[in-house]
């Protein structure tokens, strides 16, 4: 089992918070993980992407030319990173910043309007869950059990009150992936 998943949008939507929380997850479950985070100049706005790759075994490198999984937040995101996915993968796009379809027929695409679905939650800040349970609930990569878990290690005793949203947050996602 290998599974090599770009995460990627703007600074400041939870880009590497996604990776991590996916990494952590799959470390919770024994398997080998890698989370390498990219980030572009600016403070916040800039472009933001994490590689995270989860596998049954060893990892050779961190570094991914042609994940199998591209999850994209913003339209330049989806511009850069659409055509790089591996044939037979997933492309989950945030439809609510990204208009644009896919016109590849080699890949499995769910367009999930997660600012939409954020907001309706009461926070717009949990779009990145939303993708993020989008990509879990068609994968299976982990469990919502180990996302919970890790959630806890992610969110400090600070922002441990924003578990509950971020849960509902995946759980939508999950089922809107379900209905794809």
């Amino acid at each position: 089992m290998l599974y090599e998943i770009i995460m990627a949008g703007f600074g400041g939507q939870g880009i590497m918070v996604m990776g991590q929380l996916l990494a952590y997850a799959a470390m919770l479950e024994g398997k080998e993980v890698s989370w390498m985070p990219s980030y572009g100049p600016e403070m916040r706005g800039g472009t933001a992407n994490c590689t995270v790759v989860v596998s049954s075994e060893k990892i050779g490198s961190p570094i991914v030319s042609n994940p199998t999984a591209s999850i994209v937040m913003n339209k330049p995101s989806f511009d850069k990173f659409e055509p790089v996915v591996k044939k037979h993968g997933i492309l989950v796009v945030n439809s609510s910043l990204v208009e644009d379809k896919s016109q590849r027929e080699d890949l499995e695409k769910i367009y999930i309007p997660a600012n939409e679905i954020a907001n309706k939650l009461g926070n717009s800040k949990v779009a990145n869950m939303v993708t993020l349970g989008a990509y879990v609930g068609k994968t299976n990569i982990v469990s919502l059990n180990s996302l919970e878990e890790s959630l806890k290690k992610v969110f400090s005793n600070k922002k441990k009150e924003l578990i509950p949203l971020n849960m509902e947050a995946l759980r939508k996602g999950m089922e809107l992936a379900n209905k794809a």
